[in-house]
């Protein structure tokens, strides 16, 4: 990984974001020719991605139900469709570098009334979307279940491994992947666009990929489209740790997976997510842990963490221009916690799409602009209503606060203190900074004043 002052002058692509959706777009840029700068404003494995709980599966919760609520059922179809040659590129790609990929069961399981609606539900819901699925009451989990949805020959990676191997490939392939260099311009420029990096340089490229979690850009207004969230997960040493992948529908949603770490085999637990700087988070988080240490009382807390995701009002991810008609700024986001499951899928699409190869059947599905979105407007109405409401709130409380805290660079939110992690977290669109004020989560790029 490069020095930022050893960067070329220009490049065909420059990709911003050094996750999983960032890193196969520019190895996929790379292998068909291109000049590939990637531009991580941390380090490779600080964002989502290297805080993934590791799961790759087209069974993803309660998703198809939620998606088909906003989406005609041959969009939601298209998306299973993606999602199974993204998870199919992405199988064969662990196999090639000898990272484990066996087949495992996922589930979608439920413990309460309103779980078992919801089972039932994605039971309906992923049927005729066109997944082999089928429902038991009989899992592998150690306590009572009202009703489980089950998909054979899923599987899960280990995030860090694979993020490790995309960079090693993407420079044997002729890329620069860049740390510590955060993008906070882009500007269209010619045919092309410029770059501008928080050290004052500005790259020049044919296109501009944005692969940030939350786009870093105004253009598009994707934050407006999303809901950014925060979820925790641990792993325990235990005697029970499950062979398959377990997600409950339930209202407190619960993940539950098995590890591997220094040979030995560690349960994994996940959940307890919420909207980004809203809330307690050590609230949030000990309810989790609560919860595994009544579940498993024989296990021992080993390491505790957690991740930021993003949440489309329109229930599918998006991977394709930033405005309609400009291809010079591109997208990928979107992937409500199941980037590892669908990034592959939008990083195959965007490079079709930029090498001049033939778009996939479902690209539709991955859209960033289309007219089926407009079925999404009341719930994208409610979402910025309660941005609206934390706006005001934040700053009516700021004005009686004796020690006032400060105000996001992104669009002026009032941050939260964020009691888990030591950092400032923006309650309308998901901004994090550290104490001493440094970006940690977009859409902002400009450290607190």
């Amino acid at each position: 990984m490069d020095a930022p002052e050893e960067f070329s002058e220009s490049y065909d692509a420059v990709v911003l974001g050094g996750g999983a959706a960032g890193l196969l777009t520019a190895l996929l840029l790379a292998r068909g020719g291109c000049s590939v700068a990637v531009l991580e404003a941390r380090q490779v494995g600080d964002g989502t991605t290297g805080h993934s709980t590791g799961k790759v599966s087209l069974l993803q919760g309660t998703k198809l139900q939620r998606a088909l609520r906003t989406n005609p059922l041959p969009v939601v179809r298209r998306y299973v469709e993606a999602g199974a040659e993204g998870q199919a590129w992405l199988r064969r790609y662990c196999e090639g570098h000898g990272l484990p990929v066996a087949g495992r069961v996922a589930t979608t399981y439920a413990t309460t009334d309103r779980g078992e609606d919801r089972v039932r539900a994605e039971l309906d819901a992923a049927t005729r979307a066109g997944l082999a699925v089928r429902t038991t009451t009989d899992t592998e989990l150690p306590f009572p279940v009202r009703g489980a949805v089950e998909l054979d020959d899923q599987f899960q990676v280990d995030p860090s491994r694979l993020l490790s191997l995309l960079v090693a490939d993407v420079e044997a392939e002729g890329g620069e992947v860049h740390e510590r260099v955060r993008a906070v311009e882009v500007h269209r420029s010619g045919d092309g666009v410029r770059v501008r990096t928080d050290g004052g340089r500005y790259l020049r490229a044919g296109v501009a990929v944005v692969a940030t979690n939350q786009p870093v850009l105004l253009r598009g207004l994707f934050f407006a489209r999303m809901q950014a969230s925060r979820s925790y997960a641990a792993t325990f040493e235990s005697p029970w740790a499950p062979d398959g992948m377990h997600l409950s529908a339930d209202d407190d949603v619960r993940s539950l997976r098995s590890t591997e770490s220094g040979g030995e085999r560690l349960l994994m637990v996940g959940g307890a997510g919420h909207v980004t700087g809203r809330g307690s988070a050590s609230a949030h988080r000990d309810r989790l842990l609560d919860w595994a240490r009544a579940s498993f009382p024989e296990a021992r807390l080993r390491t505790v963490w957690s991740a930021q995701d993003q949440s489309p009002v329109d229930g599918l991810p998006y991977a394709g221009p930033a405005v309609p008609g400009d291809h010079r700024v591109q997208v990928v986001t979107g992937f409500d916690k199941w980037g590892l499951s669908t990034a592959p899928a939008g990083a195959l699409l965007l490079a079709a799409d930029l090498l001049g190869g033939t778009r996939p059947d479902w690209a539709d599905a991955l859209r960033t602009w289309a007219p089926r979105q407009v079925r999404a407007a009341p719930r994208a109405a409610l979402t910025n209503a309660e941005v609206g409401w934390q706006m005001a709130c934040g700053h009516a409380g700021r004005l009686l606060a004796g020690d006032r805290p400060p105000v996001c660079t992104h669009l002026g939110g009032v941050l939260a203190w964020n009691d888990a992690e030591d950092s400032w977290d923006c309650p309308l669109h998901g901004s994090r900074f550290a104490p001493d004020g440094t970006v940690l989560e977009g859409p902002a790029v400009r450290p607190l004043r």
